[in-house]
């Protein structure tokens, strides 16, 4: 089940899908547990990145086509044509990835690395590898974390740059913040966002809040 028409207070214009199933607000619980250790939390991500898979292909169009089950001929359905590319957002969106390809396995996978410059505090790309196809297929952008939305907007225009238009991109979060979610609506608001949770703020040092501390450093079991 997601929530398709979740209007965020103060935005006008904007639409965020929230997935409120109970299986993934049960999943959600212990992944914000800080006694999790890395190996549930991997396993965890995985799981979700699947839930938000199924929410961010809905709009997949089928085509008919004629099978032989074991017992008669008849008529199903299969996916139009659709190619996908996922792009993880270097190191935390890889913790998505594996999911994601497990619902899509013929998705292509491309790596975007971005860093924060200490003294401008803007995202600065400093390794991008994606199928050369890129602008022919839709993109489904990967992060755990929605927090200031620098890096989500960076690789939304990143993207772009490279042929993308703004509608084939989609981007999955574990977790939002509302200054990450209003930083997107800004940047573009023709992407899709769907997230698990939309939590309270961000904290001085923009933390989310409560959110789940550091995804990359607890997936990768580093402080």
């Amino acid at each position: 089940m997601a929530d398709n028409n979740v209007a965020i207070p103060g935005y006008s214009t904007r639409f965020v899908t929230v997935i409120d199933h109970p299986m993934v607000q049960h999943k959600l619980t212990i992944l914000r547990n800080k006694e999790t250790g890395p190996k549930q939390f991997r396993e965890l991500i995985k799981e979700l990145a699947i839930f938000e898979g199924y929410e961010a292909t809905r709009h997949f169009q089928l085509e008919p086509i004629q099978v032989e089950t074991p017992i008669c001929e008849t008529v199903a359905y299969t996916l139009r044509g659709r190619k996908v590319a996922i792009v993880p957002i270097l190191r935390a969106g890889l913790g998505m990835v594996e999911g994601i390809l497990e619902l899509i396995p013929a998705a292509r996978v491309g790596h975007l690395g971005l860093y924060r410059d200490p003294e401008t505090h803007l995202p600065v790309e400093y390794y991008c590898k994606l199928p050369e196809d890129i602008g022919a297929r839709e993109v489904l952008i990967v992060d755990p974390m929605l927090a200031t939305g620098g890096s989500a907007s960076a690789a939304i225009e990143a993207l772009k740059q490279r042929g993308v238009a703004s509608d084939q991109i989609r981007l999955l979060v574990i977790i939002a913040a509302p200054e990450g979610i209003q930083t997107v609506v800004n940047t573009d608001p023709n992407v899709n966002i769907y997230t698990c949770a939309i939590d309270e703020r961000l904290d001085e040092r923009a933390y989310i809040v409560p959110g789940l501390g550091d995804a990359g450093d607890r997936i990768f079991g580093t402080k």
